[in-house]
């Protein structure tokens, strides 16, 4: 599959929790750092994640914003 999108992250499922509509899905990426995904339960299921699933973060956005103390 061939995505525009640029920011393409591989990693590992580390959970899945689901409620009634929605799941939180924490990844570990490859290189050691965590990120968390909200996202429908309908997709967890079709898209079988379980802990362990390789996947690939995809990451599109119009803004980014950084701050600092």
């Amino acid at each position: 599959m061939r995505l525009s999108t640029r920011n393409q992250l591989p990693g590992t499922v580390e959970s899945v929790q689901t409620g009634e509509a929605m799941a939180i899905v924490k990844v570990i990426l490859d290189g050691g750092h965590p990120v968390t995904a909200s996202i429908t339960r309908e997709a967890v299921d079709d898209l079988q994640l379980d802990k362990g699933t390789k996947v690939t973060v995809l990451v599109k956005s119009t803004e980014v914003m950084l701050a600092v103390e």
